[in-house]
């Protein structure tokens, strides 16, 4: 008898799924998208445009007067949170909704290290930030492993159960162990980057949108190295049929392990980068509807793509961080325009958390895969949707 909560045993498992979840069709003809361009030059012009409106967004931001530097460092951090939870639940498929305790943990870090209220300070093991940030990433991954562990039999609602608890807890724990947090006073000021002389200040926007964006390419690179190496495509097939991964010689425990740590890992190098920027950290910053925003950013995107998830990390983190301030005023002059007071009391801050769940419930209607998803994942969507009753690694639904 199957032990609740644990994986469901099946006599056997096709190990053809763990050929096709590694394989791409090739022989498929290519789509015919927008303006009859092919969609793979379709798709790679518009991430060329994408990556030279991002590298060059300083310029066009004063260019243009928009004013909105500020938000776009957050923005980007929220970007490489959803490429390290890109890892656990696009290419491993461990659904993780408790990602944002690995952002305070190393937002924490970093603050540990560098911050006068921190016992290790105080002790005189204080570190600059560049020590720091590299730390960060190492014991976000240590705790990805903690969280791992005791997950390795647990998929689905059970494992999302624990990993939103994981959540839960961890900033709970923060603001509980006062003598080492300050407890909800949070600590600051927190160690900044320094180059050589230079020491770059919260005031100065420019200088950390680069910064932020040199540590972002960095972790993209790793990211798509890791999605190409042997591990990648281990992660890919177990996502497919567990089972079957196994019987073709996965290691489960040590695949599930890895996924977990190097997918904490990258969320360190967002919580130092956070912390350090706003210089104070508090428990207060990491809730859960942080990783309800960037589950969002991933599925958005095209779950299982790294540019996909890109993208939908910087359109969501738009919405979040820019359109909804914005939209208030001008919800107020189209109500005095239409003379329909009710427009003027519609509040898009406190409705933003319902409205980033009604976009996953029509992406997943409408185009489950993502807007821009991996070739592979598109293939299997495809058959999904053409064989009704069928999952994606042929077995019955």
């Amino acid at each position: 008898m199957a032990e609740q909560g644990t994986q469901t045993p099946r006599a056997t498992a096709p190990a053809t799924a763990v050929a096709g979840a590694v394989a791409v069709e090739t022989d498929a003809p290519r789509a015919r998208g927008l303006f009859g361009l092919d969609e793979h030059i379709r798709n790679r012009a518009l991430f060329g445009i994408f990556v030279a409106f991002i590298v060059l967004y300083p310029l066009i931001d004063r260019g243009l007067g928009i004013g909105r530097m500020g938000s776009m460092n957050p923005i980007l951090i929220f970007t490489l949170l959803a490429l390290g939870l890109n890892i656990v639940v696009g290419l491993a498929g461990l659904l993780d909704l408790g990602y944002v305790a690995f952002f305070a943990i190393g937002g924490y870090t970093v603050a540990f290290l560098t911050a006068p209220q921190s016992p290790l300070v105080q002790a005189g093991y204080a570190t600059s930030f560049w020590v720091a940030l590299p730390l960060s990433f190492i014991v976000s991954a240590v705790f990805g492993l903690i969280l791992g562990a005791p997950t390795l039999r647990l998929r689905g609602d059970y494992l999302a159960i624990v990993t939103l608890a994981f959540g839960e807890i961890v900033p709970n724990a923060f603001r509980n162990l006062e003598g080492l947090t300050n407890g909800n006073k949070g600590m600051n000021p927190i160690g900044r980057p320094t180059f050589g002389s230079l020491e770059l200040l919260a005031s100065d926007q420019v200088p950390w949108y680069y910064l932020i964006l040199a540590v972002s390419v960095v972790s993209i690179f790793v990211i798509v190295r890791l999605r190409d190496s042997r591990l990648g495509r281990a992660w890919v097939a177990m996502r497919e049929d567990e089972i079957a991964a196994s019987a073709m010689g996965i290691d489960l425990v040590r695949t599930k392990l890895l996924a977990f740590a190097l997918g904490a890992s990258f969320s360190g190098f967002g919580g130092a980068l956070y912390a350090s920027m706003l210089q104070f950290i508090g428990p207060d910053q990491f809730d859960f509807s942080i990783s309800i925003i960037l589950l969002a950013m991933v599925i958005m995107g095209g779950i299982g793509n790294v540019w996909g998830v890109m993208f939908g990390g910087i359109v969501l983190g738009i919405f979040n961080f820019i359109l909804v301030d914005s939209v208030r005023p001008a919800m107020q002059t189209l109500s005095r325009a239409l003379s329909m007071p009710i427009l003027a009391q519609i509040d898009i801050a406190n409705a933003k958390l319902m409205i980033f769940g009604l976009a996953l419930v029509l992406m997943m209607l409408l185009r489950p895969e993502g807007i821009f998803p991996s070739a592979q994942r598109k293939q299997e969507m495809r058959r999904g949707r053409a064989r009704p009753g069928l999952g994606t690694n042929g077995n019955g639904a």
